[in-house]
C-alpha cells in the first residue's frame, strides 16, 4: 500500500474538504500570476474551473444519498482532478520558464487523484460485498 493511500486512511472527510478547497485557491493564485497569452489565459480559466470543481464535487459526494450515488460523485471528482493535472501539464509546456509552485500543485493534484481512486475502489468493494 503506497504512502498516499495510507495517509487517506487517517484523513477524515472534513480534512479532505479543506485540502480540495486549498487546492482550488492555490491554483487560482498560480493562474493569476501567469503572463497574458491567449493560450495560457484560456487554459488557466479552464484549470480554475476544473480545480474548483474537485472540491465542490467532493462536498457533493459527502452528501450522497446512497453508496452508488457516492461512487458516481467520486467519479466526477476523479475526472475533474485528472483534468486539472492535464491543464497544468499544458501550461507547463507552454510556459516552461515558469519557476513557480507548479510542481507542488501537480504533486498535490496527483495525491488527490490517488486518494479519490482509492476511495472509489474501497467503496466498490463495500458495494459488491453488500447482500442483495
Amino acid at each position: 500500500m503506497n504512502q498516499v493511500v495510507l495517509n487517506y486512511i487517517f484523513m477524515n472527510a472534513e480534512m479532505l474538504k479543506n485540502r480540495t478547497k486549498k487546492f482550488a485557491v492555490e491554483i487560482a493564485k498560480f493562474c493569476e500570476g501567469l503572463p497574458y497569452k491567449i493560450s495560457l489565459t484560456t487554459y488557466s480559466k479552464q484549470l480554475i474551473r476544473c480545480s474548483s470543481s474537485v472540491g465542490a464535487n467532493y462536498r457533493a459526494a459527502c452528501r450522497a444519498k446512497s453508496l452508488a450515488d457516492f461512487i458516481n460523485k467520486l467519479k466526477i471528482v476523479e475526472e475533474e482532478t485528472d483534468e486539472s493535472i492535464y491543464f497544468m501539464e499544458l501550461i507547463e509546456e507552454l510556459h516552461p520558464s515558469n519557476k513557480s509552485n507548479l510542481p507542488s500543485l501537480m504533486k498535490e493534484g496527483n495525491e488527490l487523484l490517488s486518494i479519490v481512486v482509492a476511495s472509489i475502489n474501497t467503496a466498490r468493494k463495500k458495494e459488491s460485498a453488500r447482500p442483495i
